[in-house]
């Protein structure tokens, strides 16, 4: 019995570090570029895209299609960098848990 009440503890002291770390992972931004620079894009710990960054000099009517490889690589590494980061700060939170990785 002591054995469940301990396990019932951690997992409502897990719980609320998990709150916390969501909270604090909306909050921290990872920033990817592509094109060398002229497209940028910043994703949030949470997966959000917060914000999308295009140099001028890379905006040609004549080639709408290489801006739009830029920008969507641009926000698909910014999303993989959040996850990565999202996923390596649950890892530290979970450690020594006995629980699989997420």
């Amino acid at each position: 019995m002591v054995n469940i009440l301990k396990m019932m503890k951690q997992a409502a002291s897990m719980q609320k570090n998990m709150e916390t770390l969501q909270a604090d992972l909306a909050g921290r931004t990872v920033e990817f570029s592509s094109g060398g620079g002229m497209v940028t894009a910043v994703a949030r710990g949470d997966g959000t895209v917060a914000e999308i960054r295009i140099d001028p000099k890379v905006v040609d009517p004549a080639d709408v299609e290489m801006l739009q490889d830029l920008v969507l690589a641009a926000v698909d590494g910014a999303i993989k960098g959040a996850r990565d980061m999202a996923a390596a700060e649950m890892a530290k939170l979970t450690s020594g848990l006995g629980l699989p990785s997420m």
